[in-house]
């Protein structure tokens, strides 16, 4: 009797050391793989870390896939000047997840790190400014407050209109358009930023007008009185849905000032910005 006690007390306690032997190595990688297909970027790489079983699970193409936009083919050819099929799907993400210009370097395009989402940005050089080559009313002022590090700063003007256009594929889905707008003369003095308002005036007198129209009948118009002095702002043009029938659109965006009872000056374009509308309460508050 005490013999078969023995027995079975060691065959449980074999059976308990076994079971706490098995650990995060015994997980199959394919398992591992399929976890990471519903997990976001940063929390994948967090988790490739761990051990080898999940750092090669993260290596996975078909993981990676789901986290890059559909259009992401366009993308390689056309801005990293690449084939698809030569870079691996991790690499593909992690290239297009950064800043890359395009188009003479005066557009830039990148992924959002967290949600694989297409981000946009299109410079000032990139677009038509009215009088933009005549000294007395523009100048193109370089600063390290653009990602593009020039800014195309109005000294003074009766008739202001700005107008940019962008052909591209879009994945579908719903996005907005921003003008990123400085009211003052923004520099640096002793290493400190300072901003110099004396030419601001005329943005009070009358809205300023933004259209927005896409290739796909889409259009909407709205006016504001610039704002905050000082500091950069983002002005809401009006959003577009892209949908699955719309391969490349081409949008054209503007903002124009065309009472000339008046002059307006003292502001700086730096860019437009095109995001999905779902960033639009996280970023621009």
């Amino acid at each position: 009797m005490g013999a078969g006690v023995s027995s079975d007390l060691d065959a449980q306690k074999g059976t308990t050391n076994f079971q706490l032997k098995t650990g995060l190595n015994d997980v199959p990688e394919s398992c591992i793989s399929s976890i990471f297909m519903y997990l976001d970027p940063p929390e994948i790489c967090k988790l490739a870390r761990l051990n080898k079983a999940f750092r090669g699970a993260s290596l996975a193409d078909f993981v990676w896939e789901t986290k890059l936009p559909s259009n992401y083919r366009y993308l390689v050819e056309k801005v990293l000047g690449r084939n698809p099929d030569s870079l691996c799907k991790k690499e593909t993400f992690a290239r297009l997840c950064s800043p890359n210009r395009f188009d003479g370097g005066n557009k830039e395009v990148w992924l959002d790190k967290n949600s694989g989402k297409l981000c946009l940005s299109v410079s000032a050089k990139a677009m038509i400014i009215t009088g933009i080559d005549d000294r007395r009313y523009w100048n193109h002022m370089p600063t390290e407050e653009s990602r593009f590090e020039t800014v195309a700063y109005l000294q003074q003007i009766w008739w202001f209109e700005v107008v940019g256009e962008l052909e591209f594929e879009f994945p579908p889905g719903s996005y907005s358009v921003f003008f990123r707008l400085h009211l003052g003369k923004p520099s640096k003095r002793f290493g400190r930023r300072v901003c110099n308002l004396d030419q601001v005036h005329g943005w009070n007198t009358k809205p300023v007008r933004f259209q927005l129209s896409t290739s796909t009948g889409h259009q909407i118009s709205s006016e504001c009185y610039l704002y905050e002095p000082g500091n950069w702002v983002h002005y809401h043009a009006g959003d577009f849905v892209i949908d699955d029938s719309n391969p490349t659109t081409k949008i054209k965006f503007s903002m124009m000032q065309i009472d000339c009872t008046h002059t307006k000056g003292g502001l700086c374009v730096d860019s437009v910005f095109i995001y999905p509308s779902e960033f639009r309460q996280m970023r621009f508050k």
